[in-house]
């Protein structure tokens, strides 16, 4: 596989990711080192050891759909490639998925840090990803858009990243989730409290679910299994909204990410599908020249 070629098709994604410009994530953009969801799913890839996912944004006693769906179709990429991975949450998340996906809870509040060590010790992670999760603002809480202290809804999952010490990747949409710190001082203009919580490889995009997608078209293409086929974002909406969710911004119990309606997301996959499709075929071109 061509470096170049696949640099490009990185970039070509991530301009796509953040093409509706919804927060601001376009400007955002020019402060990442180009090629970003190429090195984070490489990182996927290369892991020999137990993935963490994470996501959950409270949004009143429940959680929004914005990362869940996301978390939920890597998740299942992952499993099909053999990986060892995990999901934490907090509850209700938590409560919501432990019958169906393989999850571990750490608890809610501040001074909890024990609890959370016994479960970083358990899982012995070597690689997380946080999808659309709270990041830790400068004055030590959790902030959601309109910033309303949301801190007793929140496990600090800041405090588990910190004590695994193993790469970490995150996905955000706004400035104010994990991994946003990278870019802090760049978006203190922005229309949000950012978070001061660092990652190693931050992507961003218009939705964050949708970053996960092209983590996946990567590790599709790299072991020749069209995983993003399998990738049904009304399905997934269908049944974390039977469990509970609702949209992060009309707060209602509806199959939309972020206001948008399901097809929005699906479009998107479609897209990337298109650009990985045209990747392919141009590298078979390649080896046949």
């Amino acid at each position: 596989m061509s470096t170049t070629a696949a640099q490009q098709l990185s970039q070509e994604i991530e301009d796509l990711l953040v093409a509706k410009d919804l927060r601001q994530m376009k400007y955002v953009q020019q402060f990442l080192n180009p090629g970003y969801v190429m090195r984070a799913a490489k990182r996927i890839d290369e892991c020999q050891g137990t993935i963490v996912i994470t996501t959950g944004f409270p949004v009143s006693d429940t959680f929004e759909t914005d990362g869940p769906v996301g978390a939920l179709a890597l998740y299942e990429s992952l499993q099909a490639l053999g990986k060892s991975v995990v999901m934490v949450f907090a509850n209700p998340l938590y409560q919501a998925l432990q019958d169906r996906y393989h999850c571990e809870q750490i608890p809610l509040g501040t001074g909890k840090e024990l609890q959370i060590k016994a479960v970083v010790d358990k899982i012995k992670p070597e690689l997380i990803i946080a999808i659309e999760r709270p990041g830790l603002t400068a004055d030590d809480t959790y902030r959601n858009m309109r910033g309303e202290n949301i801190s007793h809804r929140c496990a600090r999952f800041d405090d588990f990243m910190r004590l695994a010490g193993c790469p970490t990747i995150a996905i955000g949409d706004g400035g104010n989730e994990i991994g946003m710190g990278n870019v802090a001082k760049h978006i203190a203009g922005l229309q949000i409290i950012p978070s001061v919580t660092k990652c190693d490889e931050l992507l961003i995009a218009d939705v964050s679910n949708w970053a996960a997608y092209g983590l996946i078209a990567f590790l599709g293409i790299w072991h020749d299994k069209d995983l993003l086929a399998t990738v049904d974002v009304k399905s997934l909406l269908e049944f974390l909204s039977a469990k509970g969710s609702v949209d992060g911004v009309t707060r209602k119990n509806q199959l939309t990410e972020d206001s948008l309606c399901f097809s929005a997301g699906a479009d998107v996959i479609q897209q990337i599908s298109v650009l990985c499709q045209r990747f392919i075929a141009e590298q078979k071109a390649q080896q046949l020249r």
